[in-house]
């Protein structure tokens, strides 16, 4: 039976508050000090719509996150840092860091986990045993 692959996508905050997780399932985020982000930063050095992230699809039917520097058209006072680089846009990778302030950083996660497709056994799938494998109990 094929194995199957499953992907879960994290991004792991940490900020004035503390360290945070966010599992990543729905397909655009907003990321600021406004209460009204989905993903909301405690800080007073990142904007208040600092970034998006957004979901988009491969050919092959999966997709990927992307984070873009602010908010409809309208960049972050501060930009973005990812991976020691002030980039507008990047398509995340595993463990890309994110800087969107002082003490105010991001880690992004691709956990990957395969799952065995479960069906109905092969009538022909036995195993073997041999008497010489067996220890004498005497």
């Amino acid at each position: 039976m094929a194995k199957q692959s499953y992907q879960t996508h994290l991004l792991i905050i940490e900020d004035d508050r503390g360290r945070k997780e966010f599992p990543l399932e729905e397909s655009i985020y907003c990321i600021g000090r406004d209460p009204s982000c989905e993903i909301r930063l405690y800080s007073q050095f990142v904007s208040r719509r600092h970034a998006t992230i957004e979901r988009r699809h491969r050919d092959d039917g999966s997709f990927y996150y992307q984070i873009v520097d602010g908010d409809r058209g309208k960049p972050s006072a501060n930009g973005l840092m990812i991976n020691g680089r002030k980039l507008p846009t990047h398509i995340l990778e595993d463990k890309d860091e994110i800087v969107f302030g002082p003490q105010v950083s991001a880690i992004y996660y691709v956990l990957k986990r395969e799952a065995a497709a479960s069906g109905p056994l092969d009538e022909f799938d036995i195993t073997l045993i041999s008497p010489n494998m067996i220890d004498d109990l005497d």
